[in-house]
């Protein structure tokens, strides 16, 4: 895929696989914007990306992804800032079993939210140019729910 000039917006993107894949599209000549909830991470991600590649390439907006009005107001922002949307990363995602009710709203629902969104904004019939939409999950989270509830999954033997 040919990423050079095109903008993208990644969730969860002041760390991890997030700010990984933020600096893969920067290094292919993309247009970045970071949205995490953790804006002393966002704010250091986005000086170290700037130092690497050029300060107008990066954006941090502090978003909270289960917050409706924020996710929007940020693709806004994205629109407003780089004047496009081309690629939306549904990164942020949580590990908390715990608190199922919030892993339930940043793992499923903002993916959700965040997709539609990208449909808008990305969609021709709506001055869009068409664009990609790209959902991470892990398997950390069936990892670790397993193990503390227990349970084993029906595996083949390894040989």
């Amino acid at each position: 895929m040919h990423v050079n000039g095109k903008v993208a917006l990644v969730t969860g993107g002041a760390q991890g696989i997030g700010r990984a894949f933020a600096q893969a599209l920067l290094g292919k000549g993309a247009k970045v914007a970071l949205l995490d909830r953790n804006a002393e991470a966002g704010q250091q991600s986005k000086a170290a990306l700037d130092e690497q590649f050029e300060a107008q390439r990066t954006l941090f907006i502090p978003c909270d992804v289960t917050e409706p009005e924020q996710l929007k107001g940020a693709f806004k922002k994205v629109i407003e800032h780089f004047g496009r949307l081309d690629i939306v990363v549904n990164n942020a995602g949580v590990n908390n079993e715990k608190d199922w009710e919030s892993t339930i709203q940043i793992n499923l629902t903002s993916v959700i939210r965040g997709t539609y969104l990208g449909l808008e904004y990305m969609r021709k019939g709506n001055g869009g140019d068409g664009g990609v939409i790209i959902n991470i999950s892990s398997l950390a989270g069936r990892s670790s729910i397993t193990d503390s509830m227990n349970v084993s999954w029906n595996r083949p033997p390894s040989s």
